[in-house]
């Protein structure tokens, strides 16, 4: 029988924010059984909270956004995928705005702070779900789709960005804490430079430097030094993926296939395992 777990101690990382361009603080608290992944304003008045689910999400463009009456906070996609490479079932996320801090583009500082944390395996039993049949979800050209397996939470990604000097990225990867510091955790976020003008042109992406992300331009890839991996945007499109599908709000085992995602994708197919999950 797996344990429900949350951090053994409070964890805070200040950076810049992406798109506001202003500095932002996020602590990860220890929280008690059975409360979930709940991000809380500390910045407004009540400090009001929201629930980590992908029934509160308000927005999927360039990033996963959730909300509850006035309080929303962006892009917590990285974060979440940390918390649920390191099987935190129970946090309290403090944010003084409504952007986390953006680092280096991907959740390598995020699962580094619940390494120094500290993971504490509490009394109550892990909510686990695996599906009993496929779910598939498809638009366009894109497709996401789980499969049963009891055992563990794996996942095959391809995707293909034209201008790429490496495409199609394909990658297979089994979740586990300590490959996803080496194998998952350093996928930076990238953008095509065509979409990064349209972005700045809307007052976005003030935070937005080369420490922070990977641009693709005319056949290249620019990014500060050099890039992580050689398929290191697959490897992002799955960090994101394990962040978006953990708004189902327990542990999943399965096998996700996965075919040119995005967040409007994993959020579906999120809301089909919830769905699932309320009629079983």
């Amino acid at each position: 029988m797996e344990k429900q777990q949350t951090l053994a101690k409070p964890e805070q990382i200040s950076g810049i924010a992406l798109h506001t361009g202003v500095r932002a603080t996020l602590c990860l608290n220890p929280a008690p059984e059975n409360t979930g992944i709940v991000f809380r304003r500390i910045d407004m008045p009540g400090k009001p909270e929201i629930p980590a689910s992908a029934k509160n999400v308000i927005d999927v463009q360039r990033g996963t956004t959730i909300g509850c009456g006035n309080a929303a906070v962006y892009t917590i996609e990285h974060i979440m995928s940390a918390l649920h490479a390191w099987k935190i079932d129970n946090c309290i996320v403090d944010m003084d705005g409504a952007e986390p801090p953006i680092c280096d583009g991907s959740s390598r500082e995020f699962s580094a702070m619940v390494e120094r944390s500290g993971v504490v395996e509490q009394n109550a039993e892990a909510k686990i779900w695996t599906p009993t049949k496929p779910l598939h979800y498809k638009n366009g050209s894109t497709q996401v789709a789980i499969f049963p397996d009891i055992e563990k939470l794996s996942v095959s990604c391809v995707t293909s960005f034209k201008g790429c000097p490496f495409d199609p990225q394909y990658f297979e990867y089994e979740l586990d804490r300590d490959t996803y510091k080496d194998e998952i955790a350093p996928g930076r976020t990238f953008v095509d430079y065509r979409d990064l003008r349209a972005l700045m042109s809307y007052g976005l992406c003030k935070g937005g430097t080369l420490d922070a992300a990977a641009i693709i331009c005319d056949g290249a890839v620019i990014c500060k030094d050099e890039l992580r991996f050689n398929n290191e945007i697959v490897r992002h499109k799955i960090l994101d993926l394990l962040g978006d599908i953990y708004l189902c709000g327990v542990r999943i085992k399965g096998n996700v296939i996965a075919v040119k995602p995005g967040h409007p994708a994993n959020v579906a197919l999120t809301k089909m395992i919830i769905d699932d999950m309320n009629n079983n």
